[in-house]
Protein backbone atom coordinates (compact mmCIF):
# COMPACT_ATOMS: atom_id res chain seq x y z
CA UNK A 1 0.00 0.00 0.00
CA UNK A 2 1.46 3.42 -0.91
CA UNK A 3 2.51 6.17 1.50
CA UNK A 4 0.76 8.89 0.76
CA UNK A 5 1.16 12.42 0.57
CA UNK A 6 -1.67 15.73 0.48
CA UNK A 7 1.05 17.20 -1.76
CA UNK A 8 4.17 17.51 -3.28
CA UNK A 9 4.97 20.16 -0.85
CA UNK A 10 4.51 17.61 2.29
CA UNK A 11 7.50 15.58 0.78
CA UNK A 12 10.14 18.50 2.17
CA UNK A 13 11.53 17.26 5.22
CA UNK A 14 10.80 13.86 4.44
CA UNK A 15 14.19 12.45 3.96
CA UNK A 16 15.02 8.90 5.28
CA UNK A 17 11.25 7.88 5.47
CA UNK A 18 10.93 3.91 4.40
CA UNK A 19 7.82 3.42 1.26
CA UNK A 20 7.18 0.10 2.10
CA UNK A 21 7.42 -2.70 -0.70
CA UNK A 22 5.22 -3.03 -3.91
CA UNK A 23 3.56 -5.81 -4.76
CA UNK A 24 5.73 -9.00 -6.34
CA UNK A 25 5.85 -9.49 -9.84
CA UNK A 26 7.09 -12.96 -11.54
CA UNK A 27 9.62 -12.44 -14.35
CA UNK A 28 8.44 -14.91 -17.03
CA UNK A 29 10.13 -15.32 -20.56
CA UNK A 30 7.27 -14.05 -22.09
CA UNK A 31 8.03 -10.50 -20.48
CA UNK A 32 11.76 -10.61 -21.24
CA UNK A 33 11.12 -11.35 -24.74
CA UNK A 34 8.80 -8.66 -25.06
CA UNK A 35 11.37 -6.30 -23.74
CA UNK A 36 13.82 -7.56 -26.47
CA UNK A 37 11.53 -6.89 -28.75
CA UNK A 38 11.02 -3.34 -27.82
CA UNK A 39 14.33 -2.61 -27.32
CA UNK A 40 15.92 -4.52 -29.63
CA UNK A 41 18.13 -6.32 -27.53
CA UNK A 42 17.99 -10.37 -28.37
CA UNK A 43 21.27 -11.19 -26.47
CA UNK A 44 21.10 -15.32 -26.12
CA UNK A 45 21.31 -14.53 -22.18
CA UNK A 46 17.87 -12.87 -22.29
CA UNK A 47 15.99 -15.19 -24.76
CA UNK A 48 17.80 -18.51 -26.12
CA UNK A 49 16.72 -21.00 -22.85
CA UNK A 50 18.81 -23.64 -24.58
CA UNK A 51 21.74 -21.73 -24.93
CA UNK A 52 21.45 -19.95 -21.52
CA UNK A 53 21.24 -23.45 -19.82
CA UNK A 54 24.86 -23.96 -20.50
CA UNK A 55 25.60 -19.97 -19.73
CA UNK A 56 26.90 -18.41 -16.46
CA UNK A 57 23.51 -18.44 -14.96
CA UNK A 58 21.94 -21.60 -16.05
CA UNK A 59 18.91 -20.16 -17.63
CA UNK A 60 17.73 -17.04 -19.00
CA UNK A 61 17.90 -13.76 -17.28
CA UNK A 62 16.14 -10.48 -17.13
CA UNK A 63 17.96 -7.62 -18.96
CA UNK A 64 18.87 -4.99 -16.92
CA UNK A 65 17.09 -2.14 -18.39
CA UNK A 66 14.13 -3.88 -18.03
CA UNK A 67 14.62 -4.72 -14.18
CA UNK A 68 15.00 -0.77 -13.68
CA UNK A 69 12.14 0.24 -15.86
CA UNK A 70 9.52 -1.96 -13.51
CA UNK A 71 10.57 1.30 -11.06
CA UNK A 72 8.04 2.73 -12.87
CA UNK A 73 5.38 0.20 -12.13
CA UNK A 74 6.55 -0.63 -8.98
CA UNK A 75 6.92 3.72 -7.71
CA UNK A 76 2.87 3.74 -7.64
CA UNK A 77 2.83 0.90 -5.89
CA UNK A 78 4.54 2.47 -2.57
CA UNK A 79 4.22 6.73 -3.13
CA UNK A 80 1.27 8.17 -3.77
CA UNK A 81 1.46 12.28 -3.97
CA UNK A 82 -1.99 14.18 -4.49
CA UNK A 83 -3.16 17.52 -5.97
CA UNK A 84 -0.29 18.93 -8.33
CA UNK A 85 -0.94 19.73 -12.02
CA UNK A 86 1.97 17.54 -13.62
CA UNK A 87 5.05 15.62 -12.49
CA UNK A 88 7.98 14.33 -14.55
CA UNK A 89 10.28 12.17 -14.74
CA UNK A 90 13.77 13.60 -14.06
CA UNK A 91 16.70 10.85 -14.44
CA UNK A 92 18.25 9.01 -11.86
CA UNK A 93 21.29 10.58 -9.29
CA UNK A 94 22.52 6.40 -9.22
CA UNK A 95 21.85 3.03 -10.46
CA UNK A 96 23.99 0.11 -9.83
CA UNK A 97 22.84 -3.54 -11.16
CA UNK A 98 23.63 -6.16 -8.50
CA UNK A 99 22.30 -9.14 -9.20
CA UNK A 100 21.23 -10.66 -12.39
CA UNK A 101 17.32 -11.92 -12.20
CA UNK A 102 16.78 -15.28 -13.08
CA UNK A 103 13.60 -16.11 -15.64
CA UNK A 104 11.08 -17.11 -12.79
CA UNK A 105 12.07 -14.89 -10.22
CA UNK A 106 9.91 -12.84 -7.91
CA UNK A 107 11.07 -8.99 -7.48
CA UNK A 108 9.19 -6.28 -5.67
CA UNK A 109 10.31 -2.63 -5.21
CA UNK A 110 11.46 -0.96 -1.92
CA UNK A 111 11.26 2.46 -1.40
CA UNK A 112 13.20 5.02 0.92
CA UNK A 113 12.74 8.98 0.26
CA UNK A 114 16.45 10.41 -0.45
CA UNK A 115 16.42 13.97 -0.59
CA UNK A 116 13.17 16.28 -1.20
CA UNK A 117 14.34 20.21 -2.13
CA UNK A 118 12.17 23.26 -3.86
CA UNK A 119 13.23 24.11 -6.70
CA UNK A 120 13.21 27.63 -7.61
CA UNK A 121 11.99 28.56 -11.43
CA UNK A 122 11.77 31.67 -13.25
CA UNK A 123 8.51 30.71 -14.55
CA UNK A 124 7.20 28.06 -12.00
CA UNK A 125 8.89 26.17 -8.96
CA UNK A 126 8.36 22.71 -8.14
CA UNK A 127 9.32 19.98 -5.77
CA UNK A 128 12.09 17.57 -6.33
CA UNK A 129 12.32 14.48 -4.84
CA UNK A 130 14.79 11.55 -5.03
CA UNK A 131 13.53 8.08 -4.01
CA UNK A 132 15.84 5.41 -4.16
CA UNK A 133 13.84 2.58 -5.64
CA UNK A 134 15.68 -1.29 -4.74
CA UNK A 135 14.44 -4.16 -6.67
CA UNK A 136 14.35 -6.79 -4.41
CA UNK A 137 14.47 -11.20 -5.30
CA UNK A 138 12.51 -12.94 -3.72
CA UNK A 139 14.77 -15.34 -1.26
CA UNK A 140 18.14 -13.69 -2.26
CA UNK A 141 20.27 -11.28 -0.25
CA UNK A 142 21.42 -8.83 -2.83
CA UNK A 143 18.91 -6.95 -4.87
CA UNK A 144 18.79 -6.86 -8.49
CA UNK A 145 19.09 -3.11 -8.44
CA UNK A 146 19.44 0.02 -6.58
CA UNK A 147 18.31 3.30 -8.35
CA UNK A 148 17.88 6.91 -6.95
CA UNK A 149 15.04 8.17 -8.67
CA UNK A 150 14.56 11.73 -9.62
CA UNK A 151 11.09 13.20 -9.73
CA UNK A 152 9.87 16.88 -10.06
CA UNK A 153 5.81 17.76 -9.29
CA UNK A 154 4.71 20.97 -10.44
CA UNK A 155 1.82 22.81 -8.31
Amino acid sequence: MAVIFETPRNLLGKEGTDLGASDWLTIDQTRIDGFAHVTGDHQWIHVDPVRAKDGPFGTTIAHGYLTLSLTNLFLPQILRIEHFSSGLNVGLDRLRFVAPVPVGSRVRGRGEIVKVEEIKGAIQSAIQSVVRVTVEIEGQEKPACVADTVSRYFP
